[in-house]
């Protein structure tokens, strides 16, 4: 029977540091390229979508409709772009995801570095192609509204960690069965039910990429810190609470092994 300090310790005994010559591998570089295209589409069609609701109500206020329509494009999108690379990297398209798969010991962290590279650039050229594709029409970056700055901090970290937590319990998990084949389905719409809930108050980014891109764009950096520290807290969190107690003691990890 393990004794209570083991339940902490396993986890951090498989967090791997990894070889620098990964980013030389063959295997390496086609996963990140495959996050690279991924973070693409899934940017593309989310922040298309506030574009084309700008477009059709004239830059008008939001509306319900519009918060409907935002979140069943970033489900879809998100949906897609998780299904597509899912067998090549693990369809992490999010820096948080892969951070917090990190922490739980199922990617080594030159590969982590790798992916989020790969992510921050996938989204930096979505809203480039977005921009040059819509002419005149300003990218919406994502901004606080209706709530204090540490409000909106944690909403991010308690969206993120909904959502990393699905992803260990529909993909990540060695015992997940059959139900990893819905995965991408699942991390879909919890995306699309926390935009639901977080959107008219943070945007609901729950990704670091998919606010830099907007932002490094139109070099609008207001509270940017905020989409960078609530989700990766959020899902370093889920990543070590399911590690900790859902994966440690029933089944032994490869450090670095991809889900």
């Amino acid at each position: 029977m393990p004794q209570s300090s083991d339940y902490f310790n396993v986890p951090l005994r498989n967090i791997a540091i990894g070889n620098r010559d990964e980013f030389r591998q063959p295997g390496a570089v086609k996963a990140a390229v495959a996050e690279f295209i991924s973070t693409l589409i899934f940017v593309f069609a989310g922040s298309g979508s506030g574009l084309a609701y700008n477009k059709l109500t004239g830059n008008g206020p939001a509306s319900p409709s519009g918060l409907v329509s935002a979140a069943i494009a970033h489900g879809f999108g998100l949906f897609v772009a998780v299904a597509v690379s899912a067998n090549i990297s693990g369809g992490h398209v999010n820096p948080a995801v892969t951070f917090g798969l990190f922490v739980g010991g199922n990617i080594s962290l030159i590969r982590a570095i790798l992916y989020i590279i790969a992510q921050l650039l996938g989204s930096v050229v979505a809203v480039v192609l977005l921009a040059l594709s819509t002419g005149d029409w300003a990218i919406p970056s994502f901004s606080v509204s209706g709530v204090s700055i540490w409000s909106a901090f944690v909403f991010e970290i308690v969206m993120t960690f909904g959502l990393v937590y699905t992803v260990y319990a529909t993909a990540a998990d060695p015992k997940k069965g059959e139900i990893g084949i819905i995965a991408p389905i699942a991390i879909g719409f919890i995306v699309a039910a926390n935009i639901l809930a977080g959107g008219p108050f943070t945007g609901a980014a729950m990704n670091p990429a998919v606010a830099f891109g907007p932002s490094l764009v139109s070099f609008t950096w207001a509270n940017h810190w905020i989409y960078w520290a609530g989700p990766l807290i959020g899902g370093g969190l889920a990543g070590v609470i399911f590690a900790v107690f859902f994966i440690s003691h029933t089944h032994e990890q490869a450090p670095g092994d991809d889900y």
